[in-house]
């Protein structure tokens, strides 16, 4: 299981939107945010290192100079295409796992299982977790410096270079306020 050192405090904006139209909205700025940051990462190193000053208690300084290294060896990706099957699949997730404060991706074969609920078969597959972060430029950033998982998986995941495609879901979460599930897919097969 990759989960990320997870703040006690922190809302997601979408908990308290009164509209699926707003949430959309939310979900979108995750996309695009992530985008940005594959586009031009070392404009989001020197980003991050301006920021750091504002980084939430819970992020480890360690972990942002090795986030900020990373940025600036990483060359340019093309963006994820959206794609509204794998959205619904981590909306799925959001909706399994928010009410119940669960955390984590689920047992083996979760993701594969919950992607295929809804059409979508990918010869490679991933999920990002974010918790209890209150804008879509945090959860992209908590996923980068990856804070509390040494294997800075979720970062991995961010860079992916064979993934094409993407669905961003995000909700309540009844212990962190809010969550966010991006799901990541390469070499799509169509059924």
């Amino acid at each position: 299981m990759r989960t990320a050192r997870l703040p006690l405090l922190g809302l997601l904006l979408i908990c308290a939107a009164p509209t699926a139209a707003l949430a959309d909205a939310f979900e979108d700025a995750v996309l695009a945010e992530l985008n940005h940051v594959r586009a031009h990462p070392a404009a989001y190193a020197r980003e991050l290192g301006d920021e750091t000053g504002n980084a939430d208690a819970y992020e480890d300084p360690d972990a942002v100079d090795d986030a900020i290294g990373f940025l600036l060896r990483q060359a340019p990706l093309p963006p994820l295409a959206a794609n509204s099957r794998m959205a619904a699949a981590a909306l799925a997730h959001v909706r399994a796992q928010g009410p119940r404060g669960d955390v984590g991706h689920g047992a083996p074969g979760a993701l594969g299982r919950r992607l295929q609920s809804q059409g979508v078969f990918a010869g490679l597959a991933a999920e990002t977790i974010s918790y209890g972060q209150p804008s879509p430029r945090a959860v992209v950033r908590q996923l980068v410096v990856d804070s509390g998982v040494p294997s800075r998986a979720h970062r991995k995941d961010l860079f992916g270079q064979a993934f094409q495609a993407a669905g961003v879901a995000c909700g309540r979460h009844a212990v962190y306020g809010g969550m966010c599930v991006i799901d990541f897919a390469g070499a799509l097969v169509r059924r």
